[in-house]
Formats: C-alpha cells, structure tokens, sequence
C-alpha cells in the first residue's frame, strides 16, 4: 500500500482550543468537516495522546481558529510540536476569549468557529466528536490554508546538524539525534508513529 496517496486528501489546518479550570490550551489539527447544516455541525478529530484532547472530552466545548495562508511556521511549532502539559502554548499570542469563555486566534485566522460536543466516536489513537456550532464569526477574507500549501510554501527547512535526522515523511517534522527515533516514538506535529520517519 502507498501511503502517500493519502496525501492528495484536501486538509484544511486549525487550531483546536478548548479551556477547563482556568487553564487554556491549543493543538494543531487537520480533521475538520461540516456534516450537517440544520442544525450546523461540525466533526472534529483529534489525537488521544493531547492535553487539549483531555479538555474537550471534559468539558465538551471547544473553538477552531480557522487558520490562513499567512500563518508563520511558528504557529505550527507553537501549537503542534510542544505540549500543553509543560507549556504555555498561549504566552505572547493575540487572542480574543469568545462567549464560551475559549481563545481563538485574533491574527493569521480568517474565521472561529466554537462548538458543544453532542456525539463522540472512538477511532483508536484519535477521538471524532460531532459538535454542534454555538458561534462562528468570519475575520478575514484571506485564504485558508491547506496542508498541501503548507508543506510547499510554510514549513521550515531542515537546519544543517551534524546529528542524523529522520524525516516524517507525512508532515516533514525532522527528528534529531545519535540513532534512530525509538520504536514507540509518535511524531508531535501529525501525531504519526516512527514507520513514518525516512532517513535523511
């Protein structure tokens, strides 16, 4: 099987946030799809291993920040590649609360949409919740962008290291270091286990 062809599935990138007793926390995500128009709701997924997962789960709310094609690759890192668990993925970011009491991105976002989780499915090593929209404003009028436009166009180039590195082969994350990653290592941009990961 070639995994690749999965690739050429259109993705849109978000940030997923959520809040849950004073705490605030964000992920990057790509599983977004409007189901239904009456009500309008929407599914989201997103991978069990994050804190920002946990929040949702318990609280049952969350908001997307619909993110644009001028968002800078520190976004990515910020959300995508550290975790909610050590950091304060918020620190230092235009945010505006929404009538949910959740941030969403005030810049490089061209619309938010928050939502109430109303069904939840069990897909393994993520969690779909088919929510119900509570609110949505558009920002923008700027594109949105795709996960194809961000491999292209965002995503940063490897640093010259003397370290081998491996590549994930589905978001370009580069691991570092004297060996290859571990056998249960998961990639911490696409949530991929180390099959993924190609020598470079």
């Amino acid at each position: 099987m070639d995994a690749k062809a999965l690739f050429n599935i259109g993705y849109g990138l978000y940030v997923l946030s959520a809040n849950q007793d004073g705490k605030d926390n964000g992920c990057i995500v790509n599983a977004v799809l409007q189901v239904t128009d009456t009500p309008k709701q929407i599914l989201v997924a997103a991978n069990k291993n994050g804190l920002t997962h946990d929040m949702v789960e318990a609280t049952g709310k969350f908001t997307l920040s619909v993110l644009t094609e001028e968002t800078p690759f520190e976004v990515f890192q910020r959300f995508g590649m550290q975790s909610g668990r050590s950091a304060d993925k918020f620190a230092g970011v235009e945010t505006v609360r929404g009538e949910n009491g959740i941030y969403f991105l005030k810049n490089t976002t061209n619309a938010f949409i928050s939502a109430e989780v109303k069904n939840t499915i069990d897909a393994g090593t993520h969690t779909m919740w088919v929510a119900e929209v509570t609110s949505a404003e558009v920002l923008s009028d700027k594109n949105t962008v795709t996960y194809t436009y961000y491999q292209k166009n965002i995503k940063a180039a490897p640093e010259k290291s003397e370290n081998k590195k491996w590549v994930c082969s589905l978001c370009g994350y580069v691991y570092e270091g004297e060996g290859a990653p571990p056998a249960d290592y998961i990639c911490p941009l696409c949530k991929h286990d180390v099959s993924y990961f190609e020598e470079q």
